[in-house]
């Protein structure tokens, strides 16, 4: 019937309740992180994708040209991968948010 009722008595005890209450609490505590760490890391490739031409601007006015070349050879895949990680975060965001409010699935 449940699948916090360990003694399968039909009903939850104050025992299984309070293993319920502690399941649901480390799920929330999870979930929050998860999207905490989701968060960080898109906003940590959004703003490397806007310096990254600073920094070899910079680089070529500091005289450092050769890091400035090397810098710019590896810039098309940074950017490609940065991209792909802000569209997959975003995507996948407005997948769950969809499937949240979905009213075509059957309830359990």
């Amino acid at each position: 019937m449940n699948e916090y009722d360990f003694n399968g008595n039909g009903k939850i005890d104050p025992d299984e309740r309070e293993i319920m209450m502690e399941d649901r609490l480390r799920r929330m505590l999870d979930s929050d992180a998860k999207r905490d760490t989701q968060r960080r890391l898109v906003v940590g490739f959004a703003i490397g994708q806007l310096a990254y031409p600073l920094i070899i601007l910079l680089a070529s006015w500091a005289g450092l040209d050769k890091a400035a070349q090397l810098i710019t050879d590896i810039a098309s895949v940074f950017i490609l991968a940065a991209s792909g990680v802000v569209a997959a975060y975003f995507g996948f965001n407005a997948m769950e948010a969809k499937n949240a409010t979905s009213t075509d699935r059957t309830s359990s």
